[in-house]
């Protein structure tokens, strides 16, 4: 467990394994831990790379929101500050998948293959109006709410809740003590409310580089995540992202009997997909 300095935020690093590289970027609020079911599996023959995005896990508030470029910079940044600088699979999880693909398509050269884990996917995404607005109500929002003692109170308890929900397979199995570090404060309730704020303009912004940076000739999977049920949004999810997988190229898996959580639900789908890449 460390911290590198990338664009003048301090952020959490954890690296285990050795071998090839492989980076792991998880969701909106979620944490470096989040991976932990993921990491044993692949540390055996891949250098694992785990890092908290600012104002999410271990690392420090956003000094500017985020973009898919920005993003993409970082996890070079990260790389860089780890003086990894051979081609590296990257792995994101939900809204991540915006971050590692932009990645991939700005950083051809080191990247070796792509996962998307249960992807965000915005198929005709356009930015709103006044981004500088909605910033400046994100942070206002998260000020407030932290002054008022929401995250302290709330944090833990709303953590676990919506790991819950995102889940076919149980509850949260991260340990309390790392649960409260993160979210009793206000740091990732901030973090959270900044990315969701900006989360149309990145969309948009990725959809954009499709179009100007082909993807490199590189492994992409997309890897959706399905609770086995035949409802309707169940089928729709699975037909958007197997639509997505066609959009890129991408191979398409479904992990069955697993919610939005994927790396928890079914930790060896995700290892599947990274060691039968040819990173």
């Amino acid at each position: 467990m460390a911290f590198v300095r990338v664009g003048g935020v301090p952020l959490h690093v954890v690296v285990e394994g050795s071998g090839p590289v492989c980076v792991l970027s998880a969701g909106l609020a979620m944490s470096w831990y989040d991976w932990d079911r993921v990491v044993p599996l692949l540390a055996p023959s891949r250098t694992v790379v785990r890092f908290d995005r600012p104002g999410h896990g271990l690392s420090a508030p956003a000094a500017v929101p985020p973009t898919a470029a920005g993003e993409a910079h970082r996890i070079a940044g990260v790389l860089d500050a780890l003086g990894l600088t051979g081609p590296a699979t990257v792995v994101g999880h939900s809204i991540a998948g915006f971050h590692v693909e932009a990645f991939a398509r700005l950083q051809p050269a080191r990247t070796a293959a792509v996962i998307l884990v249960d992807g965000s996917v915005e198929e005709h995404a356009r930015a709103p109006a006044a981004p500088a607005l909605r910033t400046a109500a994100a942070r206002t929002l998260g000020s407030v709410l932290t002054a008022a003692g929401a995250p302290a109170a709330l944090g833990p308890l709303t953590r676990r809740a919506l790991v819950r929900l995102s889940r076919t397979g149980g509850g949260d199995p991260a340990p309390d003590a790392l649960v409260r570090r993160c979210y009793r404060t206000g740091r990732v309730l901030r973090g959270a409310l900044l990315e969701n704020a900006r989360y149309l303009d990145v969309a948009a912004e990725l959809l954009a580089l499709r179009e100007r940076h082909p993807l490199p000739d590189v492994p992409v999977t997309v890897l959706a995540g399905h609770d086995g049920s035949n409802g309707r949004c169940a089928m729709r999810w699975l037909d958007r992202q197997a639509a997505l997988a066609d959009r890129l190229g991408a191979r398409f898996e479904a992990a069955e009997r697993s919610g939005h959580l994927v790396m928890l639900d079914d930790p060896w789908s995700v290892a599947r997909a990274v060691l039968g890449s040819h990173a």
